[in-house]
């Protein structure tokens, strides 16, 4: 069978069937870890590598909004650990019922086990008032920070890295526990680190808070909630997301 050059094209792009599965195992398998660390210290190699994997993300009019506040002091974590503890318990106030009890049983931070603390912040006035991509949606430069956090929890993932993103504090707080100034924005605060382990699945669907919704219900097509059950397209995505949950699968069963 010859090759349309759609398909020369497509294969002269794509990576090695080896390196696309690396990157989609990463994806499936990546958690948000909060009890798993290990004191194992991060070598300074392994950290620049998710820190430059970070800084690759993409950006708003390039302007890469991010910085990348590295907490290795124990004294400094015990601060943030207190403004998160501060933050948690109001947090605990806002559900009712069972849903508090369950929310107060959770594990939600691994800041002082975890060997390194990364924030990752975004300063909005970098490049100045006027940003390609932002004259009209003013929130892209956040959405372009948020962008080097996946980027670093990916490449954490593949270094064998546990990430866990604590984001249940009051702004100011955070701000005061790591001298960020009031005009630069935390986006994530992330304990980073080895771990005993990784989950098969999220530890907040294994707890039974919230499902993993079905990526079939989520699709429209050309307009909002257009659905098509009889779409190609949702063949392929039910297939997709049971051998994603495969993947997931094997890794927490190769962690065990």
């Amino acid at each position: 069978m010859k090759t349309t050059p759609a398909q020369a094209i497509q294969d002269s792009h794509a990576f090695t069937d080896e390196a696309r599965n690396a990157v989609y195992n990463a994806i499936f398998s990546r958690r948000d870890v909060r009890g798993q660390f290990l004191p194992t210290p991060v070598p300074d190699a392994v950290l620049s590598r998710v820190l430059t994997a970070a800084h690759y993300a993409p950006s708003v009019g390039f302007m890469q909004p991010w910085n990348f506040l590295v907490v290795k002091s124990d004294e400094v974590k015990r601060r943030v650990q207190k403004a998160f503890a501060v933050a948690h318990a109001e947090a605990a106030e806002m559900f009712e019922g069972d849903r508090r009890a369950v929310y107060q049983t959770l594990k939600l931070e691994g800041i002082v086990e975890s060997p390194v603390g990364i924030c990752i912040t975004c300063d909005r006035e970098r490049t100045g008032p006027v940003v390609i991509g932002r004259t009209h949606m003013k929130t892209m430069d956040l959405y372009s920070s948020v962008c080097a956090v996946q980027n670093l929890w990916l490449a954490a993932r593949a270094e064998g890295l546990g990430v866990g993103w604590v984001s249940i504090f009051n702004q100011t707080a955070l701000q005061e526990a790591l001298g960020i100034p009031a005009r630069i924005t935390p986006i994530a605060y992330l304990c980073v680190g080895y771990v005993s382990h990784f989950h098969a699945k999220p530890e907040l669907e294994t707890a039974g808070w919230l499902p993993r919704l079905p990526i079939e219900d989520l699709v429209y097509f050309n307009q909002w909630g257009n659905i098509d059950n009889q779409h190609l397209l949702i063949e392929h995505l039910r297939r997709d997301q049971a051998a994603a949950r495969a993947v997931a699968a094997r890794a927490g069963e190769a962690c065990a």
